[in-house]
């Protein structure tokens, strides 16, 4: 029988935390749901990838922004920005960080699980 799930950030599976920001987990059925926040001056390869002895982010991350602006630069040199409303698709091998001095929100819907994720 299914069944139906109300679930909130605020009550979070897991919460990642690191310097400047924290990545939350939701799971709701079979999908695993994070939501990113990042304060200003966060940068991935700094307060996360330092963390986990790696200079560019392995995963892939599909989602949206919800508030604030993010600087995504891949390994190749090609960088884009993102802001509110953006719907995002960003392949494993790149560098993130916060533009301006507004908090930087996302939802993920894929990379969730393994993002940020020390237990790996």
């Amino acid at each position: 029988m299914k069944q139906n799930v109300v679930n909130r950030f605020e009550a979070s599976d897991d919460v990642r935390t690191f310097p400047l920001g924290r990545f939350e987990v939701l799971h709701v059925g079979e999908l695993t749901i994070g939501r990113a926040t990042y304060e200003p001056g966060w940068r991935w390869s700094e307060h996360v990838g330092r963390a986990l002895g790696q200079t560019s982010c392995p995963v892939e991350h599909v989602g949206m922004v919800v508030s604030g602006r993010n600087l995504v630069t891949m390994d190749d040199g090609t960088s884009f920005e993102m802001g509110p409303g953006d719907v995002f698709a960003i392949s494993p091998g790149h560098d993130s960080e916060v533009v301006g001095d507004e908090p930087y929100v996302s939802l993920h819907f894929v990379g969730a699980s393994s993002y940020a994720n020390t237990d790996d």
